[in-house]
């Protein structure tokens, strides 16, 4: 297994002020734009298209009501 370095170049300190006009999830942005953008952060990590998407395998996952 390879070693993975921290790439020191790719972040930068910055002030409270500068964090907050970078943010791209302000509380001005609508949540369904919110959620697009992270869906296609989570597809990009694991590695599968918008179009493409993987299924559910139900062997692993399954739901049922609760006796109450």
């Amino acid at each position: 297994m390879a070693d993975f370095k921290l790439d020191r170049t790719a972040f930068k300190i910055r002030t409270f002020e500068e964090a907050d006009a970078a943010n791209v999830f302000g509380k001005d942005v609508p949540y369904t734009e919110r959620l697009r953008q992270a869906y296609y952060l989570i597809s990009q990590a694991y590695g599968f298209s918008m179009s493409d998407q993987p299924k559910l395998d139900r062997k692993y996952f399954s739901s049922r009501k609760l006796n109450a």
